[in-house]
Protein backbone atom coordinates (compact mmCIF):
# COMPACT_ATOMS: atom_id res chain seq x y z
CA UNK A 1 0.00 0.00 0.00
CA UNK A 2 1.62 3.60 -0.96
CA UNK A 3 0.92 6.26 1.23
CA UNK A 4 2.01 9.88 0.63
CA UNK A 5 1.73 12.05 3.51
CA UNK A 6 1.90 15.97 3.68
CA UNK A 7 2.52 18.39 6.64
CA UNK A 8 2.40 21.61 6.28
CA UNK A 9 1.28 22.80 9.29
CA UNK A 10 3.92 25.02 10.80
CA UNK A 11 7.09 27.14 9.44
CA UNK A 12 8.50 24.12 8.33
CA UNK A 13 7.20 21.61 6.06
CA UNK A 14 7.68 18.38 4.53
CA UNK A 15 6.03 15.05 2.14
CA UNK A 16 6.99 11.89 1.97
CA UNK A 17 5.96 8.42 0.41
CA UNK A 18 5.64 5.08 2.34
CA UNK A 19 5.14 1.61 0.95
CA UNK A 20 3.17 -0.12 3.90
CA UNK A 21 4.77 1.17 6.86
CA UNK A 22 8.29 1.06 5.22
CA UNK A 23 9.37 4.92 4.32
CA UNK A 24 10.47 5.02 0.88
CA UNK A 25 11.62 8.62 0.42
CA UNK A 26 11.42 11.90 2.64
CA UNK A 27 11.70 15.46 1.75
CA UNK A 28 11.88 17.76 4.81
CA UNK A 29 12.20 22.09 4.36
CA UNK A 30 12.43 24.87 6.42
CA UNK A 31 12.85 27.48 4.05
CA UNK A 32 10.56 30.33 5.24
CA UNK A 33 8.43 30.45 1.77
CA UNK A 34 5.00 30.20 1.48
CA UNK A 35 4.08 26.54 1.10
CA UNK A 36 2.13 26.97 -1.76
CA UNK A 37 5.85 27.67 -3.66
CA UNK A 38 7.16 23.92 -2.86
CA UNK A 39 4.66 21.70 -1.24
CA UNK A 40 3.56 20.46 -5.13
CA UNK A 41 6.64 20.85 -6.45
CA UNK A 42 8.47 19.01 -3.44
CA UNK A 43 5.60 16.09 -3.91
CA UNK A 44 6.72 15.93 -7.69
CA UNK A 45 9.99 15.20 -6.57
CA UNK A 46 8.96 12.31 -4.52
CA UNK A 47 7.32 10.28 -7.14
CA UNK A 48 9.84 11.08 -9.83
CA UNK A 49 13.25 10.14 -7.43
CA UNK A 50 11.46 7.34 -6.26
CA UNK A 51 10.50 5.50 -9.31
CA UNK A 52 6.80 5.74 -8.35
CA UNK A 53 3.36 6.76 -10.42
CA UNK A 54 1.02 9.23 -9.07
CA UNK A 55 -1.40 6.92 -9.68
CA UNK A 56 -0.24 4.14 -7.66
CA UNK A 57 -1.03 6.56 -4.36
CA UNK A 58 -3.81 3.84 -2.43
CA UNK A 59 -4.04 6.68 0.13
CA UNK A 60 -3.03 10.80 1.57
CA UNK A 61 -2.35 11.23 5.47
CA UNK A 62 -2.52 14.87 5.95
CA UNK A 63 -1.72 16.91 9.37
CA UNK A 64 -5.07 18.49 10.11
CA UNK A 65 -4.05 20.78 12.84
CA UNK A 66 -3.86 22.69 14.87
CA UNK A 67 -0.75 25.19 13.25
CA UNK A 68 -0.99 27.81 10.90
CA UNK A 69 -4.31 28.41 9.42
CA UNK A 70 -2.61 29.53 5.72
CA UNK A 71 -0.23 26.51 5.98
CA UNK A 72 -3.19 24.05 7.10
CA UNK A 73 -5.32 25.23 4.37
CA UNK A 74 -2.50 25.02 1.66
CA UNK A 75 -2.39 21.31 2.73
CA UNK A 76 -6.12 20.90 2.64
CA UNK A 77 -6.43 22.22 -0.90
CA UNK A 78 -3.55 20.07 -2.15
CA UNK A 79 -4.66 16.87 -0.58
CA UNK A 80 -8.26 17.66 -1.45
CA UNK A 81 -7.43 18.55 -5.11
CA UNK A 82 -5.18 15.00 -5.26
CA UNK A 83 -7.54 12.72 -3.71
CA UNK A 84 -9.86 13.85 -5.65
CA UNK A 85 -8.18 13.56 -9.04
CA UNK A 86 -7.17 10.34 -8.14
CA UNK A 87 -10.25 8.70 -6.40
CA UNK A 88 -8.66 8.16 -3.13
CA UNK A 89 -9.21 8.66 0.73
CA UNK A 90 -7.35 10.97 2.64
CA UNK A 91 -6.80 10.08 6.45
CA UNK A 92 -6.59 12.93 9.09
CA UNK A 93 -3.40 12.97 11.67
CA UNK A 94 -3.08 15.80 15.02
CA UNK A 95 -0.30 17.73 13.73
CA UNK A 96 0.81 17.60 17.45
CA UNK A 97 0.53 13.53 17.13
CA UNK A 98 2.57 13.45 14.80
CA UNK A 99 5.14 15.80 16.82
CA UNK A 100 4.58 13.58 19.68
CA UNK A 101 6.04 10.68 17.76
CA UNK A 102 9.79 12.58 17.79
CA UNK A 103 9.83 12.76 21.74
CA UNK A 104 9.98 8.68 21.82
CA UNK A 105 8.02 6.41 23.53
CA UNK A 106 7.82 5.29 27.02
CA UNK A 107 5.92 6.19 30.30
CA UNK A 108 7.45 9.67 30.25
CA UNK A 109 4.36 11.96 29.09
CA UNK A 110 5.12 13.98 25.83
CA UNK A 111 4.36 17.54 25.57
CA UNK A 112 4.12 19.00 21.56
CA UNK A 113 4.38 22.68 21.59
CA UNK A 114 3.44 24.57 18.27
CA UNK A 115 4.40 28.23 18.50
CA UNK A 116 0.53 30.29 18.56
CA UNK A 117 2.31 33.87 19.15
CA UNK A 118 0.77 35.94 21.67
CA UNK A 119 2.61 34.13 24.43
CA UNK A 120 0.35 31.06 23.87
CA UNK A 121 1.07 27.35 22.66
CA UNK A 122 -0.84 24.79 20.70
CA UNK A 123 -0.27 21.53 22.65
CA UNK A 124 -1.47 18.57 24.71
CA UNK A 125 0.42 15.39 26.61
CA UNK A 126 0.71 12.59 24.44
CA UNK A 127 1.92 8.99 25.30
CA UNK A 128 4.42 7.42 22.74
CA UNK A 129 3.43 3.78 22.52
CA UNK A 130 6.10 0.90 21.67
CA UNK A 131 4.92 0.07 18.54
CA UNK A 132 4.67 3.94 17.13
CA UNK A 133 1.27 4.54 18.70
CA UNK A 134 0.15 7.47 20.00
CA UNK A 135 -2.24 8.18 22.76
CA UNK A 136 -3.36 11.57 23.79
CA UNK A 137 -3.56 11.59 27.53
CA UNK A 138 -5.08 15.25 27.61
CA UNK A 139 -7.25 17.21 25.16
CA UNK A 140 -5.74 19.49 22.22
CA UNK A 141 -5.90 23.05 22.96
CA UNK A 142 -4.82 26.72 22.87
CA UNK A 143 -3.39 28.26 26.26
CA UNK A 144 -1.20 30.92 27.65
CA UNK A 145 2.71 28.80 28.16
CA UNK A 146 2.69 29.78 32.13
CA UNK A 147 -1.34 29.01 32.56
CA UNK A 148 -0.61 25.41 30.69
CA UNK A 149 2.73 24.69 32.96
CA UNK A 150 0.84 25.72 36.37
CA UNK A 151 -1.12 22.35 35.49
CA UNK A 152 1.90 19.73 35.25
CA UNK A 153 4.33 18.03 37.21
CA UNK A 154 6.82 15.22 37.01
CA UNK A 155 9.06 14.37 34.27
CA UNK A 156 7.78 15.85 30.58
CA UNK A 157 9.78 15.56 27.55
CA UNK A 158 9.31 19.00 25.80
CA UNK A 159 8.93 19.28 21.71
CA UNK A 160 8.29 21.41 19.02
CA UNK A 161 8.78 25.31 17.58
CA UNK A 162 7.05 26.16 20.91
CA UNK A 163 9.17 24.14 23.15
CA UNK A 164 12.23 25.55 21.12
CA UNK A 165 11.15 29.32 21.86
CA UNK A 166 10.09 29.24 25.10
CA UNK A 167 12.51 26.49 26.54
CA UNK A 168 14.30 29.20 29.17
CA UNK A 169 10.27 30.09 30.48
CA UNK A 170 10.17 26.39 30.36
CA UNK A 171 12.57 25.51 32.65
CA UNK A 172 11.98 28.70 34.97
CA UNK A 173 8.29 28.43 35.50
CA UNK A 174 7.72 24.32 35.70
CA UNK A 175 7.78 22.06 39.27
CA UNK A 176 8.88 19.16 37.21
CA UNK A 177 11.84 18.21 35.25
CA UNK A 178 11.87 19.26 31.35
CA UNK A 179 13.36 17.46 28.97
CA UNK A 180 14.06 18.50 25.51
CA UNK A 181 15.12 16.25 22.54
CA UNK A 182 17.91 17.26 20.16
CA UNK A 183 17.28 20.10 17.40
CA UNK A 184 16.37 17.86 14.67
CA UNK A 185 13.63 16.56 16.69
CA UNK A 186 11.22 20.01 16.95
CA UNK A 187 9.73 19.34 13.38
CA UNK A 188 6.86 17.35 12.50
CA UNK A 189 8.38 14.49 9.96
CA UNK A 190 6.03 13.35 7.17
CA UNK A 191 7.00 10.57 7.70
CA UNK A 192 5.41 10.37 11.06
CA UNK A 193 2.25 11.71 9.55
CA UNK A 194 2.36 8.84 7.08
CA UNK A 195 2.97 6.20 10.18
CA UNK A 196 -0.43 7.30 11.83
CA UNK A 197 -2.72 7.97 8.91
CA UNK A 198 -1.56 4.50 7.86
CA UNK A 199 -3.06 3.07 11.23
CA UNK A 200 -6.18 5.56 11.21
CA UNK A 201 -7.10 3.97 7.16
CA UNK A 202 -6.92 0.64 9.05
CA UNK A 203 -9.42 1.54 11.70
CA UNK A 204 -11.70 2.75 9.63
CA UNK A 205 -10.98 6.48 10.26
CA UNK A 206 -10.87 8.71 6.52
CA UNK A 207 -12.24 12.29 6.38
CA UNK A 208 -15.81 13.14 4.66
CA UNK A 209 -13.53 15.18 2.24
CA UNK A 210 -16.19 17.35 1.07
CA UNK A 211 -17.28 18.81 4.97
CA UNK A 212 -13.75 18.28 6.12
CA UNK A 213 -11.96 21.71 7.39
CA UNK A 214 -8.52 22.14 8.82
CA UNK A 215 -8.44 22.19 13.02
CA UNK A 216 -7.35 25.39 13.94
CA UNK A 217 -8.39 25.91 17.56
CA UNK A 218 -8.81 29.26 17.54
CA UNK A 219 -10.03 31.95 15.64
CA UNK A 220 -8.06 33.80 12.85
CA UNK A 221 -7.89 37.71 12.96
CA UNK A 222 -10.37 38.16 10.09
CA UNK A 223 -13.01 35.53 12.03
CA UNK A 224 -12.30 37.97 14.93
CA UNK A 225 -13.45 40.89 13.10
CA UNK A 226 -16.31 39.13 11.44
CA UNK A 227 -17.88 37.94 14.58
CA UNK A 228 -17.69 41.42 16.26
CA UNK A 229 -19.12 43.29 13.67
CA UNK A 230 -22.34 40.38 13.73
CA UNK A 231 -22.20 41.21 16.93
CA UNK A 232 -22.30 44.85 16.65
CA UNK A 233 -25.02 44.92 13.99
CA UNK A 234 -27.28 42.04 16.07
CA UNK A 235 -30.53 44.15 17.97
CA UNK A 236 -29.85 42.43 20.33
CA UNK A 237 -26.49 43.37 21.26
Amino acid sequence: MITLAIDSASKSAGAALLRDEEVLLEIGWNLDRHHGETLLPVIDDLYRIAGRKPGETDLIALTTGPGSFTGLRIGASVAKGLAFTWGIPVAGVSTLAALALNGGPGERPVCPMLDARKEEVYTGLFRVEDRGGVRGISAERVVALETFLGELEGEVVFVGDGAVRYEPAIRSLFRGTALFPPPSEHKVRASSVGLLGLKKFHEGDILDLPAFTPRYLRFSEAEKRKAMEAAEESPDA
